[in-house]
């Protein structure tokens, strides 16, 4: 009965998005276009190399180069093994959804358990520094100095979240290290492969957001101020534009552009459960950690506004 329902609910959700394709159908096309041409500048940009350099160290043991005293650190704060690092580390240069994409990875390989997915995905939600210094900071909300707190709110916020629910894990091991010889020619023709599947898989669902977030507020008729929120829980793109039109001080646009990045956005949980759907692996893991560092991260971004008087 149940799935019935479900069912009937996606049937007749599809169906008024199609209405509105015909009956909107500039405006469905003009959020289409932004989309796509977000896409183009911003997302392939900063994700589609780094999704190529990932999956090569991933291959090539990164994790053997980090000094031991560096990874000892680590270990003791998040309760990881050095599996789990790699994905953090190449979590914080790379970006979401690079954390659920790099963790698969390891997942299929066997070289981390479901114990150890469900736990690393709770704090390596990092968007990708570039984005919010350039794209956030200096273009949408026009300081610099912003894009400096946002990065340090957000990447702080994580290893609060890693250390607070480091018991998440029960016990530090490692599962298993990929010690047999690799081809560099297979290890980056597959990497190329992986980098355009994930990169065209996310366009798809920025548009899919983009699209739905453009209905919702043209159907309800939303406030400027609200408006911003649907988008931003949307996508946080279009969400954080939206707000640095909003008439409202630049302490509060950073605390609000702050939480956006903490939560991610539909699209961006999406992309995420696209990594992980079909495994053992607990989506409900990610939104938990999500749900703390929208907590931490704005009142971290709050205090860091107090001390550099923004």
């Amino acid at each position: 009965m149940k799935e019935k329902i479900f069912n009937l609910v996606i049937i007749i959700i599809s169906l008024f998005v199609l209405g509105e394709l015909f009956l909107n159908k500039s405006i469905i096309s003009s959020a289409i276009m932004l989309a796509l041409n977000l896409w183009v500048n911003n997302l392939v940009p900063a994700l589609f190399p780094f999704f190529i350099i990932s999956d090569i160290l991933i291959n090539y043991n990164i994790i053997d180069y980090i000094p031991k005293n560096i990874k000892d650190i680590c270990k003791r704060l998040f309760n990881i093994d050095d599996n789990q690092l790699t994905i953090f580390f190449l979590s914080m240069l790379s970006g979401f959804p690079s954390n659920a994409r790099n963790t698969r990875i390891l997942y299929d390989n066997d070289l981390i358990d479901e114990e150890g997915a469900n736990h690393i995905l709770l704090f390596t939600h990092f968007a990708n520094p570039l984005f919010i210094l350039a794209t956030i900071g200096a273009f949408f909300l026009g300081n610099k100095q912003v894009g400096l707190i946002l990065l340090l709110s957000h990447y702080l916020s994580n290893v609060i979240i890693g250390i607070i629910l480091r018991g998440a894990s029960n016990n530090l091991h490692n599962v298993a290290t990929q010690n047999a010889k690799v081809n560099f020619a297979n290890v980056w023709v597959l990497a190329i492969k992986r980098a355009v599947d994930t990169t065209l898989l996310i366009c798809g669902i920025v548009t899919i957001f983009l699209v739905l977030a453009t209905i919702t507020v043209n159907l309800f008729n939303f406030s400027v101020y609200n408006a911003m929120l649907i988008k931003g829980i949307f996508e946080i793109t279009i969400g954080i534009e939206a707000l640095s039109k909003v008439a409202i001080s630049l302490r509060y646009k950073a605390i609000i552009a702050s939480c956006f990045l903490a939560f991610g956005g539909l699209s961006v949980h999406i992309q995420v459960l696209s990594q992980i759907i079909d495994t053992k692996i607990k989506y409900s893991y990610f939104l938990i950690g999500r749900i703390y560092q929208v907590l931490i991260s704005g009142i971290l971004t709050y205090l860091l506004c107090i001390i550099y008087q923004i």
